[in-house]
């Protein structure tokens, strides 16, 4: 009886054991994961104004402030398409890395930023060349769409 009563007693411990280490293996590769997917940069009002754009100081004209050329993605959380685009621009930003910045614009926290836009519609994309005034574009695009944009527009 005893035996029986310490072989299982093992078994639990080994299957709570595994476990564990399961979950500690499942953390680890999500992180990994959410760490590969940074290849886009979150913008705050003073990260835009410092790497952008400062309207306040140039309320009348755009004078970017960038050193290649940008798209600015707006958008919300909770928002289906918002969240369709998002690889595929994560994808453009790592294939297009050090021709071009992806800048994501969270529109429920930067309220601000997406007046100055008249942002009413997410996602909407702002496509910004090195030269020459902006373009937004709103709506969802596929990757193929999106990659004739970055090359019209931005790399031309």
């Amino acid at each position: 009886m005893h035996n029986k009563l310490f072989i299982m007693i093992m078994m639990i411990a080994a299957l709570f054991s595994s476990s564990c280490t399961s979950a500690k293996q499942k953390q680890k590769i999500i992180n990994k994961q959410e760490a590969k997917k940074m290849n886009t940069t979150e913008l705050t009002l003073s990260e835009f104004k410092n790497k952008v754009m400062d309207y306040e100081k140039n309320p009348q004209s755009w004078d970017f402030k960038g050193d290649k050329p940008a798209i600015i993605d707006f958008y919300a959380t909770w928002c289906g398409p918002c969240k369709a685009t998002a690889p595929i621009l994560d994808s453009l930003a790592e294939e297009y890395q050090g021709k071009i910045d992806v800048y994501k614009v969270d529109v429920d926290k930067e309220q601000e930023l997406a007046s100055i836009f008249g942002i009413r519609s997410i996602p909407s994309l702002l496509f910004i060349p090195m030269k020459g005034e902006p373009k937004m574009q709103v709506g969802a695009m596929g990757r193929i769409d999106l990659e004739k944009a970055i090359k019209n527009t931005l790399l031309k």
